[in-house]
């Protein structure tokens, strides 16, 4: 269990930095929002703790699930809980997962909740990752919050870049 632990920490954090490396400024725009909304960029640091969860009996062996404990500092001030579920493939590189992550905290002073949906695929060593506000998951003075994440980590240490729009709500 250790060694899939470890292989799974190892494709999450590859598939990231793998997809960051290979975006284009363009690639990483947001579509354009509404008239009456703005988007605005912030960025900063967080610290990520991932746990193993024990998987059913008789489940697949290769198949990993962990629990996701973040804390964000700078403009997006919060914590976040979530889980992740990823898989490896036979073919070295190649893998894949999938993150839910309910985020608590404020932004840019704006205090309440939304969810971030993680979806990342390393194609032998070639990554894609999008994480996004699920949307109408804002919450408090988050209502109506659009937007999308990347996330780098550089000499050990996690960044995050979210370009977002709060939009008047439903």
């Amino acid at each position: 269990m250790q060694a899939l632990f470890k292989r799974a920490v190892q494709v999450c954090w590859a598939v990231a930095y793998v997809s960051l490396a290979a975006q284009s400024p363009a690639q990483t725009k947001m579509a354009p929002q509404k008239e009456s909304s703005m988007t605005t960029h912030i960025s900063g640091v967080f610290e990520v703790k991932l746990v193993p969860l024990t998987g059913e009996p008789g489940s697949d062996v290769s198949l990993g699930r962990m629990s996701i404990d973040k804390q964000f500092h700078g403009e997006l001030a919060a914590t976040s809980q979530g889980q992740m579920l990823m898989i490896g493939t036979a073919v070295k590189d190649s893998a894949g997962y999938v993150a839910i992550e309910k985020v608590t905290g404020t932004l840019q002073g704006r205090k309440g909740t939304f969810v971030l949906q993680h979806s990342g695929t390393m194609t032998r060593g070639v990554g894609q990752l999008t994480v996004a506000v699920v949307p109408d998951s804002g919450t408090g003075e988050l209502k109506g919050l659009e937007g999308k994440m990347t996330i780098e980590i550089r000499d050990s240490k996690h960044f995050y870049a979210f370009d977002y729009t709060l939009a008047p709500g439903p």
